[in-house]
């Protein structure tokens, strides 16, 4: 870090981008500079799957290293607004178990997927519910939830989560901002997105798309607006996490994959747009 950079934000990465292996996840990370871990999953298990020998066992292996959880990645809500409201409350309460073993404040959650046929506006109330049973659980844990636009669910354009924000109303609910989600529902993320979301921003997934073909590309070469969202989150006052969440190999359902060269790929990309802007990691 050179004297100029007066601006430190912590980094961190979803460490089954890069192997199942946490023990293979945080070397890269550590290789990179990280020293916290997005925990999406491990040793192929989703973290909401994971049992108590497995979260201690993760926990040992976090602690040996000197490593801490920056978020808890979790799929809750990344399931069709039909099903009950208690699916998904049971699985959160199995993440903030994850949460409260691994020391980490934040879970990532999404906002329901719908049918092709089905109206957006008609499943309004329905989402709202099961975001305020969510936020209420969050509340009662002591976590907070971060909400991410991921296409294709309620909350995938910048008015339907702000939306969900000033409806459920709850400190246990913020943004977590995605530019390449954004990108790839055709939204402009820092000229129609950052205005309206920055006062719940609170945490940055970190990957970039193209507009041309909806591609993921490291961060810096797509249309997500990278450079200019950190330089005005940097002059806002931002002092958060930054992810890095690459999906650079490919993308499915649950999650992504880059593995651990094209991971190094998306790091050095990332620290190239902080550099200009002026802004540090630690």
């Amino acid at each position: 870090m050179t004297g100029s950079k007066t601006v430190e934000w912590t980094l961190s990465g979803f460490g089954d981008e890069i192997d199942e292996d946490p023990v293979i996840q945080i070397a890269v990370l550590q290789a990179l500079g990280a020293n916290h871990i997005e925990v999406r999953s491990a040793w192929g298990t989703n973290i909401v799957d994971l049992d108590g020998d497995q979260l201690d066992r993760l926990k040992s292996l976090l602690d040996a290293a000197g490593m801490k959880v920056s978020a808890i990645a979790s799929p809750i809500g990344k399931v069709d607004v039909s099903l009950p409201v208690e699916h998904e409350v049971e699985r959160l309460r199995r993440a903030a178990t994850a949460a409260r073993v691994l020391g980490a404040r934040y879970i990532r959650i999404f906002s329901f997927y719908y049918g092709g046929d089905v109206a957006v506006e008609s499943i309004r109330d329905d989402v709202m519910e099961r975001m305020r049973a969510l936020a209420a659980v969050a509340e009662e844990k002591g976590v907070v939830l971060l909400h991410e636009n991921e296409k294709d669910i309620f909350g995938d354009v910048p008015e339907r989560v702000l939306d969900i924000i000033e409806t459920v109303a709850s400190p246990a609910l913020k943004v977590a901002w995605d530019a390449a989600n954004f990108v790839q529902v055709g939204v402009k993320p820092f000229d129609e997105a950052y205005a309206k979301l920055r006062p719940h921003l609170e945490y940055l997934q970190v990957k970039d798309a193209r507009f041309a073909d909806a591609a993921v590309v490291p961060a810096g070469e797509g249309d997500g607006d990278l450079l200019r969202t950190v330089e005005a989150l940097k002059a806002d006052g931002f002092t958060g996490f930054a992810s890095l969440e690459p999906h650079l190999a490919g993308a499915h359902g649950l999650g992504g994959f880059s593995g651990p060269t094209a991971f190094g790929i998306a790091a050095r990309a990332f620290a190239k747009v902080l550099n200009e802007a002026g802004v540090g990691t630690k």
